[in-house]
């Protein structure tokens, strides 16, 4: 009985020798750079093309950009002849340069002396406000043109310097200073409607008076225009001829060309009809319209304004 208890005990018992699932792994022999077999060798020669072709593609790329850079080097310096050449055609037209004689000819109020402090002056205005240095060159470049045409009294010579600056800063600057920045580093010399501004309000004032005429209607839009400004030019500056050379190029109308419509303009800024209607004088007698309305004009315009002018 024991026997054979015994005997069955030691039958249920499994040998541990013969189990696959429990024998233990062999550890992995680590290769030794000696034993690469040939098809590691093969492997890593197979990647050497790849290295030639990418080599050779970054060589492609680098030509392409030589040729792409080679071509905009090329178009750069053909925009830059045509710009040179603009520019140069520019400064050859008559009207965009100063006359080298203009102070003996033109002015008798002022000298060379006067011109070389209000430049002095304007440099340190351009630094004190951090304009460009190109809103400098034409500043002076807009002084130099307008006395070479306009006989300027000296006791305005500053105010025109610091018009001249204001027109160059907003052709030239992001930001360009305020019209109150130019009449603040004049200690407040001249008033904001004397700096800027006055001469476009006076035009608009009497092109919207010319709306009220009937006779008017027989003029062309562009002659109505032109003799607004030749009569706000009149306002201002009574004693200085409305018209230019330069106006007369750009406008296509000579002075006589403008008589009837300027003298029927004048009428009606002078109020010789009497008329009751005052919505535009009102308007433009208002601060934010500069006040032009009340500007008042000579009576009588000389008959020399309407002559022809030769250059």
């Amino acid at each position: 009985m024991d026997d054979t208890v015994s005997t069955n005990r030691s039958s249920n018992k499994r040998p541990c020798s013969t189990s696959p699932s429990l024998q233990i792994p062999a550890p992995k022999r680590r290769v030794v750079l000696g034993e690469l077999t040939n098809s590691s060798i093969q492997n890593s020669d197979r990647k050497k093309p790849m290295r030639k072709s990418n080599m050779m593609k970054k060589e492609m790329e680098v030509q392409e950009t030589e040729i792409v850079a080679s071509s905009v080097d090329q178009t750069k310096s053909e925009c830059s002849s045509s710009i040179y050449q603009h520019l140069h055609s520019l400064e050859m037209e008559a009207n965009k340069r100063p006359s080298p004689s203009y102070m003996g000819r033109v002015q008798n109020d002022i000298s060379p002396n006067m011109r070389e402090i209000l430049v002095d002056w304007l440099v340190e205005v351009a630094e004190e406000y951090q304009l460009a240095t190109d809103t400098l060159y034409l500043t002076v470049s807009y002084l130099d043109r307008y006395l070479s045409s306009y006989a300027v009294s000296r006791s305005k010579l500053q105010l025109l310097g610091v018009c001249c600056m204001f027109v160059a800063s907003k052709y030239e600057e992001i930001c360009p200073p305020r019209v109150e920045d130019f009449c603040y580093v004049t200690d407040n010399t001249y008033m904001v409607e004397e700096s800027a501004g006055m001469f476009e309000f006076l035009s608009c004032y009497l092109l919207e008076l010319s709306l009220l005429d009937y006779n008017c209607v027989q003029f062309l839009p562009s002659v109505v225009a032109a003799s607004a400004i030749f009569l706000s030019r009149f306002t201002i500056q009574p004693n200085v001829h409305p018209w230019s050379l330069a106006l007369q190029l750009y406008s296509g109308y000579r002075p006589s060309d403008l008589k009837m419509c300027v003298l029927a303009i004048h009428d009606l800024q002078l109020n010789r009809k009497s008329s009751s209607l005052q919505a535009i004088r009102e308007k433009y007698m208002r601060p934010k319209n500069k006040s032009v309305a009340k500007l008042s004009s000579l009576s009588e315009i000389p008959a020399a304004y309407f002559e022809a002018i030769y250059p």
